[in-house]
């Protein structure tokens, strides 16, 4: 496939008896490397025009994770530390290391644990509109988890729908809302099901206390509360405030998503 400046090479490994992880890669082989992972009920196609705006010197590797594109496994576990093994294949197939990990939203998630799992192939973590999400404070107890996962189980749909409305800031085209939940509501089941369930199941304090590797989080601006920043004070390097979209902003303003990404792989 052939973007505005890359040809992404299409590639896969196989982990276990159970996934086959399903890749892209572009960019010289020897370049600085850069994980792009995709949000819940997405897939690597969101970074395709990302990709292609930016710097023809960095090596970019974009990731389907398991059950998503086209990325196949029958395992159960869709934790955020099973999902990472997914990635962390791919890094040791590829030989990455010291690679910026970028996650979108869930992906952000799955950015710390890859952090958290291989170190030694990850300089820094990115998490695009990811962390802020007040359920993710503190640790959920089953019955906590299990209330928040009613809608998940009772109506499937209308939870995606309450998603993509959450994420969409006041004056969000009302067609984009609509194909965003069309994409996602169609996410392939048991698995996706199972990995919203992994995400709010995720112990974030714990993870952020153990990983080694930065962490910096970029939020829309008008989804970011105070007590959001305040609580991931000290847990991240920084919070940094966007304005580029509503929670898919990489969608919808890949030139200005890239130009932020190329700005941290110069740093």
């Amino acid at each position: 496939m052939t973007t505005a400046s890359r040809v992404l090479e299409s590639r896969q490994v196989r982990y276990g008896d159970e996934t086959t992880i399903h890749y892209t890669v572009s960019g010289p082989a020897d370049g600085p490397v850069m994980v792009l992972i995709h949000g819940w009920a997405c897939d690597r196609r969101d970074y395709d025009e990302i990709s292609a705006h930016l710097p023809r010197d960095l090596r970019v590797v974009a990731v389907d994770l398991a059950e998503h594109g086209e990325s196949r496994s029958t395992r159960t576990s869709y934790s955020m530390a099973a999902f990472a093994g997914d990635v962390v294949a791919v890094l040791e197939a590829e030989d990455v290391s010291d690679a910026i990990v970028v996650g979108h939203s869930l992906g952000g998630a799955v950015a710390v644990e890859v952090a958290l799992a291989a170190p030694v192939r990850v300089a820094r973590v990115i998490a695009l509109d990811a962390l802020h999400y007040t359920f993710l404070f503190g640790a959920l107890d089953d019955a906590q988890a299990d209330a928040f996962l009613t809608l998940l189980r009772d109506d499937f749909p209308g939870l995606v729908r309450s998603m993509v409305e959450a994420g969409s800031p006041e004056g969000t085209d009302e067609a984009l809302k609509d194909a965003y939940f069309a994409k996602m509501v169609a996410v392939r089941q048991p698995a996706g099901s199972a990995a919203y369930e992994g995400l709010v199941r995720w112990d974030m304090e714990k993870a952020l206390a153990a990983v080694t590797r930065p962490v910096t989080v970029y939020a829309v601006r008008e989804m970011l509360n105070p007590e959001s920043v305040a609580h991931l004070e000290g847990r991240v390097e920084a919070v940094v405030p966007i304005d580029l979209g509503s929670h898919h902003f990489g969608v919808e303003n890949p030139t200005g998503t890239a130009a932020l990404l190329a700005a941290v792989a110069a740093r």
